[in-house]
């Protein structure tokens, strides 16, 4: 998910008469029209879209290598998305942000090329490679012109099946990220992530640690770590390539084959992702005091549920009519209504395991205590004080349907689309029948899943803002107000007195 909207020039003003980014201030007056408009004259909305998406070929090189093959000849492209099945999950305790780095350093030189050597091949032949690491899987993804497919596929292979790790490389990158660190800790959003995470899961869990590590984790990586996580975990036993462009299977298989034979496969351990999460009986505040901040960020939430679910397609329009668009309840309240925000939103992270379910609303100081007032009042307002209509329930299952066509347009988005279903295991035809599953939810499904998975009772809510001017106002919260933690900025007790370094409850 994109992250919250940050801090903005005090001059900044929202659309639709809201204020900006510390923009106007809060209950600033707005313009309305005396005659409301007549809705209905729009125009009728056409037929739901249908979608009807190749059929994907299956193919197991000698060495057990998945190669899942789309063929999509619109351009004389191809894409590639090599997935492998353990992301930042995997990072050894002390070592959170080895995946990352690993996935960082796989493109930074091979046994016979020298990074700038494969970026200058790549460049020459107009192909485009890069590798990521998310929380379940590493992606390292390439997007060549056909005419050049063996030229990229060599390339290609190489960067994956050799790579060198070299030791100045991994100190350029490392130099990187500490920079990035420290840039971090002035970044209010950030910091409220990183605090929120490890207050739900506790730093014990995959989860509960940043995704990139911290300055600690990294100093403690080495170059031997880095080649030990490639080593375990990518193997070819334990990928899938995702094939999409101006190919076929029988085409591209015995390519593969020559590039990625010889890769060998190993046994690859578990990850357990299960282990219980922090436990509340009751909602918690905490504060991160950044003195002299113009907004205060709030993150509000608990833990939330797999991507195996059963309930996957209920929870998604539940919270999409909550906050997860822009005509969501929780961005016209806080936005458009109130004027308190730039844009609030709530999203559900689906993971393996039980990600984090999130509202996220970076407001005005002036207006925090009643952001959080506001806010608490959608969460609770969507499990029945403040019932969802049939037209509500409609329009967001709308919003879903008719813009999920558009992610199939090109090979990259078709690969990447493809990448939930060898992540989560699931069916090659999985995406035939999303649009009519997304409309087959139902008001009942609604409530059901908004009662069963959003406990407002039990949220921590973080707020990442200037103590000094927020305190009084969130001391007066029913049930948050009474007891407040003062966290510093990598969540530990702050001290009293209430810096950004500072802690403890009071």
């Amino acid at each position: 998910a994109s992250q919250p909207a940050g801090a903005a020039p005090p001059t900044t003003t929202a659309p639709g008469g809201g204020a900006g980014r510390g923009g106007q201030m809060a209950g600033a007056s707005k313009k309305k029209s005396e005659t409301p408009p007549d809705t209905s004259k729009l125009p009728k909305p056409g037929p739901n879209p249908t979608l009807t998406l190749p059929s994907a070929e299956r193919r197991t090189l000698s060495n057990g290598l998945e190669v899942l093959v789309v063929r999509h000849s619109e351009l004389p492209i191809v894409n590639f998305n090599l997935v492998v099945k353990m992301g930042a999950a995997g990072d050894p305790a002390g070592q959170a942000g080895l995946a990352s780095l690993t996935a960082d350093m796989l493109d930074e030189g091979t046994k016979t090329r020298s990074s700038l050597e494969i970026s200058d091949q790549l460049a020459d032949i107009g192909s485009f490679m890069g590798v990521s690491a998310g929380w379940d899987s590493s992606t390292a993804n390439m997007l060549t012109l056909k005419r050049h497919l063996d030229r990229a596929l060599d390339i290609y292979s190489d960067v994956l099946l050799n790579p060198a790790f070299p030791d100045k490389e991994l100190a350029r990158l490392r130099d990187q990220r500490m920079t990035g660190f420290r840039q971090r800790r002035d970044d209010p959003n950030q910091i409220a992530n990183i605090v929120y995470s490890g207050l739900l899961y506790g730093k014990e869990h995959p989860y509960g640690r940043a995704l990139t590590g911290d300055e600690a984790s990294l100093g403690a990586i080495t170059g031997a770590d880095v080649r030990k996580f490639y080593e375990t975990f990518y193997r070819p036993n334990n990928a899938t390539l995702i094939v999409v462009g101006d190919t076929t299977a029988d085409e591209i298989a015995p390519k593969l084959e020559k590039a990625f034979g010889k890769w060998e496969k190993a046994h690859v351990p578990a990850v357990d992702v299960s282990a219980a999460p922090v436990q509340r009986d009751k909602p918690a505040l905490y504060i991160v005091d950044r003195p002299g901040s113009a907004q205060s960020v709030i993150y509000a939430g608990h833990v939330g549920v797999p991507r195996s679910n059963p309930d996957y397609f209920p929870l998604l329009v539940m919270n999409n009519l909550l906050g997860g668009g822009f005509v969501s309840r929780i961005n016209l309240n806080l936005r458009e209504d109130k004027g308190y925000t730039y844009g609030a939103r709530s999203v559900f992270d689906f993971r393996r395991g039980s990600g984090p379910f999130t509202a996220i609303a970076p407001v005005q100081t002036a207006v925090t205590k009643e952001s959080v007032i506001e806010l608490m009042k959608e969460l609770r307002g969507v499990r029945g004080e403040i019932p969802v209509t049939p037209q509500e329930l409609e329009y967001a299952k709308q919003a879903i349907i008719r813009g999920f066509p558009r992610t199939f347009e090109t090979p990259s988005q078709i690969a990447d689309r493809l990448e939930t279903v060898v992540t989560y295991g699931l069916p090659d035809t999985y995406f035939n029948s999303y649009i009519e599953r997304v409309q087959a939810v139902t008001l009942e499904d609604v409530n059901r899943v908004a009662n069963q998975y959003l406990r407002p009772d039990r949220m921590a809510v973080v707020i990442v803002g200037d103590r000094a001017k927020i305190e009084q106002g969130l001391r007066s919260l029913d049930d948050l107000g009474e007891h407040i933690t003062f966290l510093d900025i990598e969540g530990r007790p702050a001290a009293s007195g209430g810096s950004g370094s500072g802690g403890g409850s009071r």
